[in-house]
Formats: C-alpha cells, structure tokens, sequence
C-alpha cells in the first residue's frame, strides 16, 4: 500500500504542470552567455596573454635573470685586498707604518667560469621556452574543453526550445481534446530532463572556464566570453599542415634542446673544476716607513747634542703563488663528471620521450581526422533530417509521441558523440602541437 501510494506521488510530481522559472528558462539559450562570436576571447588572444601573464610564466622568467646576474658575476675579476699596520715601542718613540697591497691575477680561472655561466643562461632560457610550450598546451586543452562544452550546451539549448514548443502545441492541443493527455505529460517529463541536463552541462561549462582563466592568469569572477567554436578550431587546425621529419624537430624542441645545453654546461663545469685546481699567482707590493733610534746621543750636522735617530724608507714588490700540492680539485671535477654522466642520461631521456609522443600524437590525429570525416557527415545530414522527418510525421498523425522523443534522444546522442569526436580530434592536434615543439 505504501509502494503503490509512494509511486502516485512520484508521478503526480512528474507530471504537474512546469513551474513559471522553468517555462522562462526553456526559452533562453543557456549557451550565449558564453560565447561571443565578436567580442569574444579568441584562441590566438588566450594564448598570448596566458604566455604574457600568467604567474607561473612570469616566475620561471626570473631564472633567466638570476642566471644573467650569475654570468655578470663570473666575468668580474677578484678584488684586490689592502692592509694597514702600525707598530709602536711600548715605552719608547720607534713606530713603523706599512701600507701593503695583493691583486690577484686570476689565471686560467674566469675563461671557464663564464663558460659556466653562458650555459647556464642558455638553459633557462630553453626551460622557459619549454614552460610557454606546455602552457600553450594547456591554454589549447582548458579552450577546448569550455567549447566543448559550450557546443554541447547549445545542442540542450535548442532541444529544449523544440522540446517547449512542443509542449505547448501539445497543451493547447489537449485542453482542445485533440489529443490525450499521456502525450503532453510525456513531452513534459522530457522537458523536465533537458532543463536537469542542461544545467549541469552549464555547470559543466562555468568550472572549464574557470580553470581557462586560471592558467591565462585571471580572477574567477572575470567575465570572459569565447569566441571560437568547436568546428572552427578543428577545420583551421586541418586546414594547417605539421612537419613530417621527426629527426628535425626533435632537434628544435626546447626540452631537448634544455637537455642537451645542460649536457654542455656540465663540460663546462668540468673545465672549471680542473682550472680551479691549476696553480695561481698574486702580485704583492708594500710600502714600509720606521722611524727608530737610540737613547744614546751624538753631536748633530750643527754640532749641537741630540739623540741618535732615523727614518727609514722601504718599498717591496713581488709575486705570490698558489701551488697545487695536495688539493687539486679532483672531488669538484669527480663531481662534475657524475653531473655530466647524469645530464647524458636526462638528455637520451627526453629525446626518447619527445619520440615517443610525436609517434602516438601522429597517430591519434591521423584516426581523429578520418573519424571528423565521418561523423561530419552523418549529423550535419541523417541525424539532423531524421529528427525533423520525425517531428513532421507526428504532425500528421502518422508516428506516436514515442518515436519522437527517441528520436530526439538519438539525435542529442549522436550529436554528443559528434561533439566529443570533435574534441578528440581537436586534443590530438593539440597533442601533435606540443609534441613538435609548437607555442602558436
């Protein structure tokens, strides 16, 4: 009894007429607020400012800096060092002044610390191009995603205006006594199940959209509008052809490219770890003023008595060595070589890696391409014509309500595996972009 009052209430429920906010939203397409065709954010536009922006970027380009400030550093020569002395006798009148200088010459040392630096600049600068090129990456996927989803919203939108439409032709059709009341409560409940659907595909879209503002550097509350449509990206990215020789590429990729520079900083540390330990040399100069005497006295250059007493002048100049006996430098080389063998292994590592994803990036966007063929042709034709031959039919009395809704509901799921062939396709462009090392 409980059951059966229970499953009443449920369907008295389903089939109450529609509230007024949820007759107001079949009208609005959801969709358009969030694509303008005019105004809107373009691809080209998110990428160049998510690369100009976006935090994280803008992080990683200070390492540049530090490694500049670090090469201006090595280019400069050590200070010379002074040094001030004054003696004086306890008791007495003798003093002695020295004044003394140490320059050191530095020799076979700043050559290869620059070296050092040099490479070490160029690999941030290639670890900054890597970063732009994987963020680039992602502004394309986190785009693809918010029109994906926009497009999958549109199709909601205008099934849930067809399906309004209907409902209020059946409506007015039963309060005639035209046709029974089982149609207009059918087409009600579908409605009701576009309207559910429809919005959790907008919140769908609100949470892509966020994360697209994220990585372009923005605040959640910002409005922002795309542009670009699903079906465009993915005919003007087919539209463009990508490079077939795999070896050239490779070559080009900032990771790889990153790889091999830090092989070659790695040499570079290992010449200045075998210059460091190479003797050096310190020019060295002293000027020494004393002033002594006795307390004896003596009869002076007028014949007068005073004490026996002198100033005497010193100036010394001479050379300083550093000689290599039992420090040589061997662990800092002994290191050095560890790094490099490790730099070697890095490098093989990222161009097997770059390899491996330009072959599977080829092949994903080689079957989504002949799948965008495909598909393309079926909904823009047969799905599309089948739902209004269908639609057409029922307003002649020739189908039931039944067969209209299912084939509303095969159309939005042709259309829905339409949409996510699109995406794929457009994600293993993007995924073949990456791969070759593209930005743009």
């Amino acid at each position: 009894m409980r059951a059966t009052l229970l499953g009443r209430l449920l369907l008295a429920m389903l089939l109450m007429p529609l509230p007024a906010f949820a007759q107001a939203s079949a009208d609005a397409a959801v969709a358009a607020r969030y694509i303008n065709t005019v105004n809107g954010l373009s691809l080209e536009q998110a990428m160049a400012r998510a690369i100009a922006e976006e935090p994280s970027l803008r992080s990683a380009r200070t390492e540049i800096d530090v490694a500049r400030g670090m090469r201006q550093q090595a280019e400069l020569r050590p200070n010379p060092t002074f040094s001030l002395e004054r003696r004086g006798e306890p008791g007495g009148t003798d003093n002695l002044t020295t004044v003394a200088a140490e320059w050191p010459l530095d020799l076979f040392r700043r050559t290869p610390r620059v070296a050092v630096a040099d490479r070490d600049v160029a690999a941030a600068q290639l670890a900054v191009a890597d970063r732009e090129r994987l963020l680039a990456s992602e502004v394309r996927m986190r785009y693809g995603e918010v029109i994906a989803s926009v497009r999958t919203l549109s199709i909601l939108d205008e099934l849930v205006a067809l399906t309004g439409r209907q409902h209020a032709l059946l409506r007015a059709r039963v309060e005639e006594g035209a046709t029974p009341p089982l149609d207009r409560d059918l087409v009600d409940v579908e409605l009701r199940r576009l309207e559910a659907e429809r919005l959790l595909e907008a919140g769908k879209t609100e949470a892509a959209l966020i994360e697209l503002k994220r990585v372009l550097g923005m605040s959640a509350e910002t409005t922002l509008p795309v542009r670009d449509t699903l079906e465009e990206l993915v005919r003007r990215q087919y539209g463009t052809g990508v490079p077939v020789d795999t070896s050239e590429v490779l070559k080009q990729r900032p990771d790889v490219r990153e790889a091999a520079a830090r092989i070659e900083a790695s040499d570079a540390r290992i010449e200045r770890g075998r210059a460091d330990g190479r003797f050096d040399m310190s020019l060295v100069a002293s000027y020494m003023r004393m002033d002594s005497g006795f307390p004896q006295r003596g009869f002076g250059p007028d014949g007068s008595l005073e004490r026996v007493r002198g100033q005497f002048h010193y100036v010394s100049v001479g050379a300083m060595f550093r000689v290599p006996l039992l420090n040589q430098n061997q662990g800092e080389v002994a290191a050095a070589q560890a790094a490099r063998a490790g730099a070697e292994a890095t490098y093989q590592a990222a161009r097997l890696t770059a390899e491996t994803e330009v072959a599977v990036a080829r092949a994903r966007d080689e079957h989504a391409q002949k799948a965008v063929s495909a598909y393309g042709a079926l909904v823009q034709g047969l799905a599309r014509r089948n739902r209004d031959v269908v639609s057409q039919s029922y307003e002649l009395g020739r189908v039931t309500v039944f067969d209209v809704l299912t084939e509303q509901r095969r159309y939005l799921d042709v259309e829905r595996a339409y949409t996510e062939t699109l995406r794929a396709a457009y994600e293993a462009r993007t995924a073949l972009n990456r791969a070759l090392g593209g930005v743009r």
